[in-house]
């Protein structure tokens, strides 16, 4: 009997605005609606946070000019049919779409002027960010509702709701203890709809009066949302960066986890651990680069699951080691100056001379070898004129850059104060 119904979480999807739980900007765009103060809007959430729901109750206040279009199997051809049919309407249509994003920019603007004059209502849903995935245009005529991922408290309501209110369920004549709702609430993961299957599944595969915690093994594994094409990818690896930055450990290997567990690709992982090295921690322990690199080999040499814990080892190690940007720092400046000053001329003295008349004109003369001169050399121009006095790498005073900003020092004292060595000025 259970085969040839809905799935469970489309019977009890939310009728009124009372039933919709846990997205108070959503229900207060449906109570304007419901007084008639219709505006075009995208719903902006992941999966089973209601956006559909939301549809669907627009879909109850207005059901006589209320059309939908799947943007999976629709096209331009099925947007021009509605708005041709607005056109002719005395009363207003409301078009939804679900998954808009999938519409390409062509299909998007096709939407444009009859949002654009009012002619129809647009509600777009989608899992993707708006300001990627829908046109400047058609998003500026749109306000975007914001529908977050539901708390475990509002989805074990919404369970409650559903064990008492579907006629099937109610038919199976079968409870679930509050640690088995609270269990399927974490496991859905802010999904509702993934947690109203998750009930109907267990429901239907545990022959038992009553329902616990101990009776759900093999039941809940389900992996965590994420896309790893779209915001939750960068969102991820972005709160991993920054919490490796500044040095929290336990942040650092806990979004490494989520990552690991929702199935990111693990060699983009292990790209960004290879620019944390250098753009976060730089020469302060040049080792860290050689640690980053060394956790790709080992995981590519070792691979799943195994070879995860080198990529732990790693995020550790790199939340711990001493930190400096001087090295990115260095990196932005070089390129800004070359983007400033262009290609001036390389000083003669640090051309090579491998033939006869370069030697005649001046290449390579008066070049001091280091090995045999290192005050010496030390005296010599090595950046073109005009750009001598130049410090592009400023070394902070972090692990080991504070005996690098010695050494320098020490280098610029003794460039100062040289003597007995031929100096090579622009000017000879």
């Amino acid at each position: 009997m259970s085969k040839q119904l809905p799935p469970l979480a489309f019977r009890v999807r939310p009728q009124d605005i009372d039933g919709l739980l846990g997205q108070e900007e959503a229900r207060n765009l449906l109570k304007d609606f419901a007084k008639g103060n219709l505006r075009s809007v995208m719903l902006w959430g992941p999966p089973g946070s209601g956006k559909t729901s939301v549809a669907g109750i627009v879909e109850g206040l207005y059901p006589d000019s209320y059309f939908t279009i799947h943007a999976v199997t629709g096209g331009v051809q099925e947007i021009r049919r509605v708005t041709a049919a607005a056109v002719r309407s005395e009363t207003k249509p409301i078009v939804f779409i679900d998954e808009i994003h999938r519409f390409n920019r062509v299909q998007q603007d096709a939407l444009l002027p009859f949002v654009e004059n009012g002619t129809i209502i647009l509600i777009g849903a989608t899992t993707e960010n708006p300001s990627f995935a829908i046109t400047s245009p058609l998003l500026s005529r749109t306000q975007v509702i914001i529908l977050k991922a539901l708390s475990s408290d509002a989805i074990e309501e919404i369970l409650r709701r559903a064990m008492s209110g579907d006629e099937f369920i109610v038919s199976l004549n079968k409870t679930i203890s509050d640690a088995c709702t609270a269990a399927v609430a974490r496991a859905a993961d802010g999904d509702a709809r993934a947690a109203l299957n998750l009930l109907e599944l267990i429901l239907s595969n545990i022959d038992k009066d009553r329902i616990d915690v101990v009776d759900l093994a093999g039941l809940m594994d389900r992996p965590l949302y994420h896309d790893r094409s779209g915001e939750n990818h960068y969102d991820l690896i972005s709160a991993f960066h920054k919490s490796v930055r500044a040095g929290d450990v336990d942040a650092s290997i806990y979004w490494l986890g989520r990552m690991l567990e929702a199935g990111e690709d693990r060699l983009f992982i292990l790209r960004r651990m290879i620019r944390i090295a250098s753009e976060d921690i730089g020469m302060a322990d040049p080792n860290a680069l050689r640690v980053a690199v060394s956790a790709k080999e080992a995981f590519t040499f070792v691979g799943s699951p195994e070879g995860e814990i080198a990529l732990y080892e790693t995020a550790i190690y790199l939340a711990c080691a001493p930190k400096s940007n001087a090295v990115y720092l260095a990196e932005k400046k070089v390129q800004k100056l070359i983007g400033e000053t262009g290609s001036p001329s390389i000083p003669l003295w640090l051309r090579n001379a491998p033939t006869r008349l370069m030697k005649e004109i001046g290449y390579s003369k008066g070049y001091i070898y280091a090995h045999d001169d290192p005050a010496g050399a030390l005296t010599l121009d090595y950046l073109p004129e005009g750009l001598q006095r130049l410090e592009l790498y400023k070394p902070r005073d972090a692990g080991v850059e504070k005996r690098i900003r010695e050494i320098l020092d020490a280098r610029e004292k003794a460039k100062r104060t040289g003597t007995g060595a031929y100096r090579k000025t622009s000017k000879q």
